[in-house]
């Protein structure tokens, strides 16, 4: 049987609509691929806390009709990290935009990595600071214009996927706003699984970064974005000749055998209490 239409406004505070975003911004996407991954889960709506700091991105759970907390710039793990060790038993998805996940927040980022701790990171990675005025980012490409590189960015860009790996998270994937089917799909296992999952999405903001690198429109910018992307299953079969300049996507990481933060911290408790109580 053909699945049922998802009824976004259900998940929605339509009273807050319509939203703050550009037309044509990827975030939209994201957020719908987001909420059609959380009802295929059956979650009760109850049961889901949506965590974000600063930006763009971190707009969205004022939209959205679940448990949301809005934080401060960068700090939107740890707050999640506080929510989950409080209530261990309840769905944690943060959503941050590039620079609040990895420049201001990249110390909470790796160690949130580092501690395998069941939250569901979503990044929008749109290479630049939105909200705040168009500054670079640690994605903007190598020689983007934004507003604080003007002539062109001389910093090399972080890998978000080869980062998450190397600090730990035991679930990581890279997707598009130009496949939201694929998109749900990662957003749907990395919430099913049990751990530190990491989902980067890479996304437009054609209003700060296009407008300044010759994308001022939606299309353009997704357009660029289709044009670089190629799945994981087509690279294995690219040559590196070919795969230059290409960024790819799919389910990059998946480990079930870490232990997973809450779990051991569970254990910890019970070992402190057992010890206690022989020495009553």
């Amino acid at each position: 049987m053909p699945k049922a239409a998802v009824d976004y406004l259900y998940y929605l505070r339509a009273e807050k609509l319509p939203h703050m975003w550009c037309p044509g911004c990827g975030i939209g996407i994201v957020v719908k691929s987001m909420i059609g991954a959380i009802d295929s889960l059956g979650w009760d709506k109850n049961d889901i806390a949506v965590i974000s700091g600063i930006g763009c991105t971190s707009r969205a759970p004022g939209y959205m009709d679940m448990n949301t907390l809005h934080t401060t710039h960068g700090r939107a793990l740890s707050f999640a990290t506080g929510v989950k060790m409080a209530a261990p038993d309840k769905h944690i998805i943060v959503i941050s935009g590039d620079g609040d996940a990895t420049a201001i927040g990249g110390n909470h980022f790796i160690h949130a990595c580092r501690r395998n701790i069941d939250i569901t990171l979503i990044i929008n990675n749109n290479n630049i600071y939105g909200m705040t005025g168009g500054q670079f980012s640690p994605t903007t490409p190598y020689g983007a214009r934004a507003a604080t590189t003007p002539h062109g960015n001389i910093d090399p860009a972080f890998d978000l996927v080869e980062l998450a790996k190397g600090a730990g998270a035991t679930y990581v994937a890279r997707g598009a706003v130009d496949n939201a089917r694929m998109m749900e799909k990662y957003f749907k296992d990395g919430m099913e699984h049990h751990g530190f999952s990491v989902i980067e999405i890479l996304s437009n903001c054609h209003t700060q970064y296009g407008r300044r690198n010759k994308m001022a429109d939606a299309i353009t910018m997704i357009d660029w974005i289709s044009d670089q992307v190629v799945s994981n299953k087509k690279a294995a079969k690219m040559s590196p000749e070919e795969l230059e300049g290409k960024i790819i996507t799919g389910e990059m990481y998946h480990n079930t055998e870490l232990a997973e933060y809450t779990d051991e911290y569970a254990k910890l408790i019970e070992r402190v209490q057992a010890k206690a109580a022989l020495k009553a």
